[in-house]
């Protein structure tokens, strides 16, 4: 198959999730065109079968906010002309799914067919879909989809309720982990330097929105470290660091904490980490916990939302209340002060990962859902 893949190229789970989908695809033989305004961030390398298509915004003084979408759906237009493209992948709702549509019908007036999946990812939907400026088209744009996707069942159910769609058929395909990538084993992860005294290693990895409550990160290693002899590292970056920096200082913890900002592979890092902190406000599945767990990382986060598909709790980790920090400082404690408990938790999120979300798992999935809608009348 042909496929073009529309994404955000940025620090995030949607745009690492696609990216990954892309590579395994191209890997199995079929013609993937990423159609994004930069090189996604883990697309790092060479792959056979694998194009990426930049989309170039112009910026005219008319225009005080450069049309995007308008570009980005010229650029799939022409990518699906050139390259005879089957399917058109748009991660995210907005604008990728309504950009994709628009493109769909450009090609019908020329008599070719290219049919939509949409996935979604988190935000798109809980956030930013429901903002009343985006509300109609969100659910416009998901309701003329050929094929809809949803990373968890939480998300599924939330789209449901926010859009007013209960007979919408949306499929939940989970994201996935390739655990050759991301495995238990600290030869190359950089242990002296992060922890030169011997500390335990606590991390979080994000794009430090407020959704993920990076000072709850802060508060929560605060009561770790005041019973464990440890540090935090944070990989990412975003518009909460600086407040994120000054609550670690007032707390008593900025020397204990290494800022390794954005990075495009966290894998060997992650396989150090003896300790991972995910207490967001909502987690539409947690593809980066996910990676920890891969890696042998139990995960202490929030529960509720779908987060809970991913950790299970008492067995992989430990999920409480939102805000709960010193209850999650309290689990960070047992699993960093009980070597048994702590080695119990790793292998079960290492074999979980593995058993539930790997790659050779999950991508048939998506490969399954192509075929069927190209085999499918045309909407």
């Amino acid at each position: 198959m042909k496929i073009g893949i529309a994404c955000y190229p940025t620090y995030g789970g949607s745009g690492a999730l696609a990216t990954e989908l892309g590579i395994e695809l191209a890997a199995r033989g079929h013609e993937i065109h990423f159609i994004t305004y930069a090189q996604p961030f883990r697309l790092t390398s060479f792959h056979e079968g694998l194009f990426f298509h930049e989309v170039e915004v112009p910026h005219y003084p008319l225009f005080e906010y450069p049309p995007y979408s308008l570009a980005l759906t010229v650029r799939m237009h022409e990518v699906a002309r050139q390259h005879d493209l089957d399917i058109m992948h748009a991660h995210y709702a907005i604008p990728h799914a309504e950009a994709a549509w628009v493109a769909k019908q450009m090609l019908l007036r020329e008599d070719r067919d290219l049919r939509v999946v949409t996935t979604l990812h988190g935000t798109d939907i809980t956030l930013v879909g429901q903002d009343p400026s985006f509300w109609s088209i969100t659910r416009f744009s998901v309701e003329q989809s050929d094929g809809v996707t949803a990373v968890s069942e939480y998300l599924r159910d939330e789209t449901h309720r926010a859009f007013e769609c209960d007979k919408l058929d949306i499929r939940v395909v989970p994201n996935f982990v390739d655990p050759e990538i991301y495995k238990p084993g600290r030869d190359d992860c950089h242990l002296r330097a992060l922890a030169p005294g011997g500390e335990k290693i606590v991390m979080h990895i994000s794009n430090f929105r407020k959704v993920k409550r990076v000072d709850d990160v802060v508060r929560t290693f605060a009561g770790i470290r005041r019973e464990v002899a440890s540090r935090l590292v944070f990989i990412g970056d975003g518009p909460e660091r600086a407040a994120a920096t000054e609550l670690a200082g007032n707390l008593g913890v900025l020397e204990d904490i290494v800022f390794l900002g954005k990075l495009e592979s966290v894998a060997e890092l992650l396989s150090c980490a003896d300790l991972f902190l995910l207490p967001s406000e909502q987690e539409s599945f947690g593809l980066v916990a996910l990676e920890a767990l891969a890696s042998g990382v139990p995960v202490v986060g929030t529960g509720g939302s779908g987060l809970a598909e991913v950790v299970d709790h008492g067995v992989t980790g430990f999920l409480h209340p939102v805000g709960a920090v010193d209850e999650m400082a309290d689990s960070g404690v047992r699993l960093l002060t009980d070597p048994d408990r702590w080695a119990s938790f790793g292998r079960a999120a290492r074999s979980a990962a593995v058993e539930r979300y790997s790659a050779e798992l999950i991508v048939p999935m998506y490969e399954s859902l192509y075929e069927e809608i190209l085999d499918g009348p045309a909407r």
